[in-house]
């Protein structure tokens, strides 16, 4: 379930982003303190059997190989192969969202454009948009585990009235080893042309239109299925994955503290407890937790897709548009406008400040601190070298404004000289 937060980030205050850090549905306590936990123990064991169980001379090999693996950890690439890695797993979570198959250009096309309040009007509209959920039920019955954990088979969707029997005979009757999501868009394409024929549809660029949106629904249903076939390589998630655990790995022996009496560069306090490796592990780790959450949005995770809510709108809001909405249209009135040429809706006093005068550009406020000249421009300068001058009377009028005295808000007008 995606968890929203947008109400509570609206303005930017002193400190405002301190209520979220206490959330603990989808947040990173939420998916990360398991391993954390894990990580503190396994240092908190180590340290214990350096201080206690190892001999002097062990102690002496421990020390050693803490700062070996101390020197060398660091050359692991960890925030640069990570970085790159989430940039690439937000941009793929991001174009899927953008690519969510949504049937409402099709409905408007669908609700305005197929005629016929009778009977067979209304069943044509509703098989048409019935088909549409109906493919993109397949396809998120192929990507989603939610989706495919709802309707594990074709029983269900027939079930749930997305297909009828007998088309679920004539679905099942088409042998082909790929996925059968294209059928019902088949199904769509033949029952528009019929419409056609029929004069349903009164024109052929109505139902070109139909069928453009139909189209472009489809690349949306397809591009779902290519994301969830082709996924981000393999070798790329084993290389960040190996990447990020080999270094903290490394920092359990390397980030212990050593006996400080011995002189080692770096180790002259002994605080027991790793402040800064665990909160680096808490980022590094959280900052790989991220990546495997958003890989793949159709899951169970917190922020995945709701895809069966998506299912049971688009059903919904479909049905509602081409049949009880279909030509049903509030009557015409006049607006309160009607008479009015400075149209201005009201503010409420919580709304006040946000009353703005209009925006007339940067450079508005720049025409009354200019003055102009002739001898500078380039008229005047062509009239001294011919030694010509413009007779008085053909001198264009100068506006020249002065305050009106019967204007009570401080207006200007014009008064025209020669």
């Amino acid at each position: 379930m995606t968890v929203t937060y947008s109400s509570k980030v609206a303005n930017a205050t002193f400190f405002g982003f301190h209520q979220l850090l206490l959330r603990w549905k989808g947040s990173i306590y939420k998916l990360l303190y398991r391993e954390f936990i894990l990580f503190a123990l396994l240092y908190t064991v180590l340290s214990v059997v350096y201080r206690i169980v190892l001999s002097e001379d062990q102690k002496r090999l421990f020390e050693k190989l803490s700062m070996y693996c101390d020197k060398y950890a660091e050359q692991i690439p960890v925030t640069f192969v990570l970085g790159f890695y989430v940039t690439l797993v937000v941009n793929r979570w991001w174009n899927q969202f953008v690519n969510l198959p949504w049937p409402d250009r099709l409905m408007f096309h669908i609700s305005s454009c197929v005629q016929g309040k009778d009977e067979y009007g209304r069943l044509l509209r509703r098989t048409l948009v019935r088909y549409v959920n109906l493919t993109s039920l397949l396809i998120f019955r192929s990507v989603s585990t939610a989706v495919c954990k709802r309707f594990p088979t074709m029983d269900h969707v027939v079930e749930a009235g997305f297909m009828t029997p007998e088309e679920r005979k004539v679905f099942e009757n088409i042998r082909s080893p790929h996925l059968k999501y294209w059928i019902p868009v088949v199904w769509f394409s033949n029952l528009a042309s019929k419409a056609r024929q029929e004069g349903r549809i009164q024109d052929s660029i109505d139902l070109q239109n139909i069928l453009n949106e139909m189209n472009r629904f489809r690349t949306w249903c397809a591009t779902l299925f290519g994301y969830n076939w082709v996924g981000v390589p393999l070798v790329y998630t084993q290389v960040v994955t190996l990447a990020v655990y080999t270094f903290f790995f490394a920092c359990l022996i390397g980030r212990q503290f050593l006996d400080h009496t011995r002189g080692y560069q770096g180790h002259d306090l002994d605080l027991y407890v790793p402040i800064f490796t665990l909160l680096q592990f808490f980022f590094y780790c959280g900052w790989l937790k991220v990546a495997e959450q958003l890989i793949n949005p159709f899951g169970d995770d917190d922020d995945d897709f709701e895809a069966n809510w998506i299912i049971d709108r688009n059903l919904q809001v479909s049905l509602l548009a081409v049949d009880e909405m279909h030509m049903n249209m509030p009557h015409m009135t006049k607006d309160i406008y009607w008479n009015d040429c400075d149209a201005r809706p009201p503010y409420t006093l919580a709304a006040a400040d946000y009353c703005i005068p209009s925006f007339l550009g940067s450079t508005t406020d720049m025409g009354s601190g200019i003055k102009f000249s002739g001898s500078c421009t380039v008229l005047g300068r062509v009239r001294r070298l011919l030694s010509v001058q413009e007779p008085p009377d053909l001198r264009p009028p100068r506006p020249i404004f002065k305050r009106h005295s019967s204007d009570a808000t401080g207006s200007f007008f014009p008064d025209v000289r020669y």
